[in-house]
């Protein structure tokens, strides 16, 4: 049995040297680390932020659209 997972994708900045990419994730997931291909930050979330996509992307995650949705 095949089951395909929806994915977001989000255009996220690193805020130190300001390099662009596009992520892709599984719908109802975020990711709580990430690390720049460019500079090779370790990005954490902003305080108040569930995710690395809340803070520097340009969408946030599914799991905020979601709690919005409730």
């Amino acid at each position: 049995m095949n089951i395909k997972s929806e994915l977001l994708e989000s255009i996220l900045t690193c805020p130190h040297c300001q390099a662009s990419e596009v992520i892709s994730i599984e719908v109802g997931s975020s990711y709580h680390l990430y690390r720049c291909h460019s500079c090779s930050t370790i990005l954490k979330p902003k305080s108040g932020d569930c995710c690395i996509l809340c803070s520097f992307a340009n969408r946030d995650c599914s799991s905020s659209e979601q709690n919005l949705a409730a």
